[in-house]
């Protein structure tokens, strides 16, 4: 049975698995799974059923399910090894999973989409206070990225050395959002760097917004607004 990946076009934590995917060359099957319609896909009794926490990503290989786009790519990582995501040394590690771990736990979950539909809905901020909330902690996030990886030597190409790695699996997903808020991206030279970069790339490329089979009414070189 074919790998199966459980993914939203707009989903942040989806892209990097998809990223990962493409990659490491696993082949793998794109099933939907609105966030919007329907009151949400993710909410259904049937996709509850294969993942409780009602969120996407998720991994289905044979019999097994796998959740959190983190734990995704390391399982990705441990079964596909060729090419590495991750440094060698473990020092470099532990580095590369830090700074994975800032985008992916410190800054995208303050703005995701259930956390934006609560600020709304059930503590009343407007949306123009809503996009303020999330403009703040994006540009914190990537504030504390750009300082980083300008000062660090193991900065190459990409995040680390000269070949793309986990990094920028979060890195690119995050940029699609600075970039859909409209933030001046001028002011993180360095992250714009790496993000040209890996946007030569077809496992990005295949991996974006636009790309998806469920992606709606996007101009290719404009992420849209949320």
């Amino acid at each position: 049975m074919k790998t199966q990946l459980y993914s939203f076009w707009r989903s942040s934590a989806a892209f990097r698995v998809r990223i990962a995917l493409n990659l490491k060359g696993v082949d793998h099957q794109i099933i939907p799974i609105h966030l919007l319609k329907n009151g949400g896909e993710h909410t259904s009794a049937e996709y509850t059923a294969k993942n409780p926490t009602r969120l996407v990503p998720l991994l289905i290989e044979g019999d097994h399910a796998i959740h959190q786009s983190l734990a995704i790519i390391e399982y990705l990582e441990e079964t596909h090894p060729n090419p590495p995501l991750l440094p060698k040394h473990l020092i470099d590690r532990a580095w590369v999973r830090a700074l994975a771990m800032d985008i992916a736990i410190d800054v995208h979950p303050i703005g995701n989409l259930r956390v934006l539909r609560y600020l709304m809905k059930n503590l009343g901020v407007s949306a123009e206070n809503k996009d303020i909330w999330s403009r703040h902690w994006m540009m914190l996030g990537l504030e504390n990225l750009e300082k980083q990886l300008s000062s660090d030597s193991r900065v190459g190409r990409f995040s680390f050395g000269d070949q793309p790695g986990l990094i920028d699996a979060c890195l690119v997903p995050q940029i699609f959002n600075a970039l859909s808020a409209k933030l001046d991206m001028k002011t993180y030279p360095t992250l714009m760097k790496i993000f040209d970069e890996c946007m030569t790339l077809p496992a990005f490329i295949d991996a974006a917004w636009e790309k998806q089979i469920d992606a709606e009414g996007l101009n290719p070189s404009i992420p849209p607004k949320e």
